[in-house]
């Protein structure tokens, strides 16, 4: 039997978490998440940018000028503070809430790699529940894709976090867990993409190979994605590949439906596991 470190570990975007027809942080959602989230959680947000700007914005009247690489980290680094705000908000008291900022550097160096496991595990210990984000105010995309670069010139499988999909996936792997969450802009991932009706409810295999196939048969109708910069579906399969052929149950779901809903099977979602 397989054992696992970690009951779950979840990830939701940055367009559940802002409701862009009021312009403002969507508090339903976070509140609600928040509140199911205990020991033996990590929780992976995005939204940072995005928050960040919208409070620039209601206090300043204007958006920022400048570089795009310097705006966006301006923002985040705004945004971060507001984002931890509103999780300690909803966090049941009895727990502490932990901030953690990862880079691709803490993936690919065993080292670091191994710090970031033990702070992560000690979160459970300690009943405390680690928020984790990506460091996009000290992640400079020129700087990042030469320290890349220098790393697969090594010849070694590289880890590049390109958005928090990835990185959550890439804790669940660090951490072992019980099963993943993606929280997404739709139901799951769709046989046809253009068709709602065709919501994929279950993707498995009698083994991690046959797992694996069925993934990638699935991916080959995944196109486009949510937003400007986003990776799409096919990405996401392609991040849970691991954890899955680790033993994690995967859910790519919507951030409309509780996390005990879909985890109980009770709300639409794709479920990815061995059978």
């Amino acid at each position: 039997m397989t054992a696992f470190d970690m009951e779950l570990v979840g990830k939701v975007g940055s367009m559940a978490l802002v409701n862009k027809e009021w312009g403002d942080i969507d508090y339903n959602v976070i509140a609600r998440i928040s509140r199911e989230l205990k020991p033996g959680c990590i929780w992976v947000t995005s939204g940072a940018t995005e928050i960040g700007r919208i409070d620039y914005i209601r206090r300043n009247g204007k958006e920022l000028q400048g570089e795009c690489s310097d705006v966006k980290t301006d923002y985040a680094a705004q945004g971060q503070t507001i984002l931890m705000q509103n999780y300690r908000r909803f966090i049941d008291s009895r727990y502490s809430v932990r901030q953690i900022l990862v880079e691709h550097q803490h993936f690919n160096d065993p080292n670091k790699r191994e710090y970031l496991k033990n702070l992560l595990l000690r979160c459970a210990e300690q009943s405390a529940i680690p928020i984790v984000n990506y460091n996009d105010p000290l992640s400079n995309e020129e700087i990042v894709k030469i320290e890349l670069q220098q790393l697969m010139q090594s010849g070694r499988s590289v880890v590049h976090c390109s958005d928090n999909d990835e990185t959550a996936s890439q804790i669940a792997c660090l951490v072992k867990c019980r099963k993943l969450l993606i929280y997404t802009s739709t139901l799951g991932i769709y046989s046809d993409p253009n068709d709602p009706d065709t919501l994929i409810r279950e993707i498995n295999g009698k083994d991690a190979y046959e797992l694996m196939q069925a993934i990638e048969s699935c991916q080959q109708s995944c196109v486009g994605a949510s937003r400007a910069g986003a990776n799409g579906a096919r990405a996401k399969l392609e991040y849970i590949k691991a954890p899955a052929a680790n033993g994690t149950e995967v859910y790519i779901a919507s951030p409309r439906y509780r996390i005990a809903e879909i985890l109980s099977g009770n709300a639409p979602c794709t479920h990815i596991c061995v059978r």
